[in-house]
């Protein structure tokens, strides 16, 4: 049924069809790099169960390559991911003299390169955390420039407006950009272009 057996030595792990990163393709008889989601007991012994689409696999990848995210001076402090497509992780430092981004990029983009290879070309949005809403927003939405941003802090709603040719990199195809953006902060928000923006007030003036 598209579910894929790997062994791992003492036991056999199945990598489910809906674990699987659509633009993997699996050989029999390759390695395999999988994250383990879950381990049971049956009548067969134990049953493993692997993803490579979970958020936690790029989270352990970013273990793995980045030595101060095993130390424990950089945090992954947020990961959001559309398995085969996106993923946005924010970090954070808990030493001043280390950059968290810089960290998990490497030299030359060595160690987000060695990942993205694994995702198969997946794109990685590494972003700074900050616990001020306005900065966490803007590097979210990096390199997007905005203009204008109204905060409702009782219902966790963010208005931004951006310029107009802008707007469509801030979306991000069909609307992926913006709503990982938004599960990343766990905000809701909505992107406006300058002129949509004008618009709406002189029709409320």
């Amino acid at each position: 049924k598209g579910d894929i057996i790997v062994d791992l030595g003492k036991a056999e792990g199945v990598l489910p069809r809906n674990q699987q990163c659509p633009k993997d393709r699996y050989k029999q008889g390759e390695r395999i790099r999988a994250y383990i989601m879950e381990v049971s007991n049956t009548s067969h012994g134990p049953q493993v169960i692997l993803s490579r689409s979970d958020a936690a696999f790029v989270r352990k990848l970013f273990e793995i390559e980045v030595p101060e995210i095993i130390e424990g001076i950089v945090e992954i402090r947020a990961i959001v991911r559309e398995a085969g497509d996106r993923t946005k992780l924010a970090v954070h430092s808990k030493d001043e003299k280390v950059d968290p981004v810089g960290a998990c990029v490497g030299m030359r983009g060595s160690r987000v390169k060695d990942i993205v290879r694994e995702l198969q070309g997946e794109r990685v949005d590494i972003v700074r955390w900050s616990d001020d809403t306005k900065e966490y927003v803007k590097a979210a939405l990096n390199p997007v420039e905005i203009l204008d941003m109204k905060i409702d802090k009782t219902n966790k709603k963010i208005r931004l407006v951006v310029a107009d040719d802008q707007l469509s990199m801030g979306i991000g195809r069909h609307g992926q950009n913006i709503r990982l953006a938004s599960k990343l902060l766990g905000w809701e928000i909505d992107i406006r272009g300058k002129t949509e923006k004008a618009k709406e007030d002189l029709a409320s003036f």
